[in-house]
């Protein structure tokens, strides 16, 4: 269950980021509709109950194509749909610049009526606020930093999100990239639904955010699970070296100065994946669904075929000489921050 929010959901969702093609900031390279569509089917064929997507992958191309794919779906097929608001472009026709931040009150209204309008729908399962409302540009790069414009305090979009729930065009409201200081603050407003944090075996640092979720009666989804394809087990440097010019991995840390350090990890998820004969990413989902207050975890796809390689993450339970193997190979590589183990599960 999402929380208290009456949504039974699969353990894993269809994330769309890469669905939003290329051509923008943050893009995956491109990508072709069709296939994009064809794995929203697929991803519902095999038990996959809920899409993430935001208005921000591809500047709304992304709400449209799942869009498009889930109206051809029969009524009773459709999964539930999750998007996030507040990330908006200070100019749409420059699409490789970074997004601001912003959450004022009728900027999200805004871009809620863009969504619903884009996604074919009269209401949004679960709204999300993408990031703080602080009104600076979403960059990674210090020097690209601009003053902030149009910061909104937390208390005021949420606010916000708490009408928008009231009013019946959200069914649910969640947080995104929050930390636990701001969710105490949000919780004094309204309840949060939901939360989704980053968490991987390579980005452990939202472990606070998950414990303080499971003490509130809010719901987890986690997203890039898998690390954006890095725990796969598809990476090397040669692979890494290979990807588009307009790829957001080609030039971050993960997939190059830490890469090394980040392949250790990925080789003791494969031995895992060996002894039950599954895929590495299987193992790489099921690490996060073990965590308590885990409800499900974001992953990607391309094509239809590449749901094989996670979906039997849903379902594979890893034993605690596991997670002690897994934890042990985190330890010893240095890869990332935060608790290299679950808690609370025998060892």
């Amino acid at each position: 269950m999402l929380g208290i929010t009456g949504m039974e959901l699969s353990a894993t969702g269809l994330g769309a980021w890469v669905m939003g093609g290329s051509d923008w900031q943050y893009a995956w390279g491109p990508q072709d509709d069709a296939d994009s569509i064809a794995t929203v089917h697929r991803a519902v064929e095999s038990g996959v109950n809920w899409i993430d997507t935001a208005a921000a992958y591809g500047l709304g191309h992304s709400e449209d194509v799942v869009g498009r794919a889930v109206a051809a779906l029969p009524q009773a097929d459709r999964p539930y749909l999750f998007t996030k608001t507040g990330l908006v472009w200070d100019d749409p026709a420059r699409r490789a610049a970074p997004p601001r931040r912003l959450m004022t009150a009728a900027a999200v209204r805004r871009e809620l009526e863009a969504s619903l309008r884009r996604l074919r729908t009269d209401h949004i399962d679960l709204y999300q606020v993408h990031w703080p409302g602080d009104g600076r540009l979403l960059t990674f790069d210090a020097d690209d930093a601009a003053e902030p414009v149009g910061a909104t305090e937390l208390e005021e979009y949420w606010q916000t999100m708490a009408h928008l729930r009231t009013e019946g065009k959200v069914r649910a409201i969640g947080l995104s990239n929050h930390g636990v200081a701001e969710l105490d603050r949000a919780e004094k407003v309204a309840h949060v639904d939901a939360i989704q944090p980053p968490f991987s075996a390579l980005v452990r640092h939202t472990a606070g955010e998950i414990a303080w979720s499971g003490a509130h009666g809010t719901g987890v989804i986690v997203y890039q699970p898998m690390h954006s394809g890095l725990l796969t087990g598809a990476f090397d440097e040669a692979r890494v070296a290979a990807l588009p010019a307009d790829d957001w991995r080609h030039a971050h840390p993960d997939f190059t100065v830490n890469l090394r350090r980040n392949l250790r990890v990925v080789d003791a998820l494969r031995a895992v994946a060996g002894r039950h004969g599954v895929p590495v990413a299987a193992v790489a989902v099921a690490w996060t669904l073990a965590w308590p207050g885990v409800t499900g975890a974001i992953v990607g796809a391309r094509r239809p075929d590449q749901i094989a390689g996670w979906l039997p993450g849903a379902s594979l339970t890893l034993t605690g000489t596991e997670l002690d193997e897994i934890a042990a190979a985190i330890t010893a590589a240095g890869a990332g921050d935060g608790p290299a183990r679950p808690p609370s599960l025998l060892r």
